[in-house]
């Protein structure tokens, strides 16, 4: 099955993808594009997954060891042994294909292509009110990006009808700054919807970078096309998909 990836016109000319399920060598709950070598799916789909992705960005592939930290790493080569634990990840090395999973979190990618700078970033909830984004931008500005002339997309994420979170959750936002209350609607009883795209979109533009926008493509109403943590648990499976998204110069 040919693979299916999202791209941005606002990230043109500089090479990235969000991919979809569709394409991959898993199956099961894992069916299609699996990349997460965290999952309990086969090591030999996911290596065959991971192997298309990078085909297909024409690059070897450097992802990370997400914590939903607000840690950044700069690269200039693939990684020697393990993985780094850490969830934004920048270059100036041409070629190089940065990669962030994904499950319903916000899969951030980066680009100054005048200074040629890319980098990538896993925002869930927990990563981007520490920082994430922030320190993503700022590390991409070590290289030599400029803040104003970086452009940061937010791929398919979960969106706010599908994230009910509970009055803990409110509250923990609220203590953090009182105009949070911005990004939650009411829902059943005392339970609340959270706006996580609206949240990473004010953060990144908070940040004084040129632009940031959203695919408009959420995880958990369309189990066709991507996978979903929060779709699988309430369906009661044991494990799910991850989405890879990339980028490169």
């Amino acid at each position: 099955m040919t693979l299916r990836v999202l791209t941005s016109d606002a990230l043109v000319p500089v090479r990235h993808g969000f991919f979809t399920r569709k394409g991959g060598a898993s199956s099961g709950v894992f069916a299609g594009l699996n990349c997460g070598a965290g999952s309990s799916d086969q090591s030999e789909a996911v290596a065959t997954n991971r192997a298309r992705v990078s085909e297909h960005m024409g690059g070897p592939l450097v992802s990370l060891h997400q914590t939903h930290s607000n840690k950044v790493v700069t690269v200039d080569a693939p990684h020697s042994g393990s993985a780094p634990e850490a969830d934004g990840i920048v270059t100036a090395t041409s070629g190089l294909v940065l990669g962030i999973l994904t499950a319903d979190c916000q899969p951030v990618l980066f680009a100054d292509s005048t200074a040629g700078v890319v980098g990538a970033a896993h925002a869930g909830w927990k990563g981007a009110m520490d920082g994430v984004l922030e320190a993503t931008v700022d590390a991409m500005e070590s290289l030599g990006a400029e803040r104003m002339k970086i452009t940061a997309i937010i791929g398919p994420s979960i969106s706010q009808c599908a994230y009910e979170v509970g009055p803990e959750f409110l509250v923990r936002f609220l203590d953090d700054d009182p105009d949070n209350q911005r990004f939650f609607a009411g829902g059943k009883k005392d339970r609340v919807q959270f706006d996580l795209i609206s949240y990473g979109l004010h953060r990144l533009r908070e940040a004084g970078i040129g632009r940031a926008e959203w695919t408009g493509h959420c995880t958990y109403a369309d189990p066709e096309h991507f996978f979903s943590y929060r779709r699988t648990t309430h369906a009661g499976d044991a494990d799910y998909g991850r989405l890879m998204s990339a980028i490169r110069l």
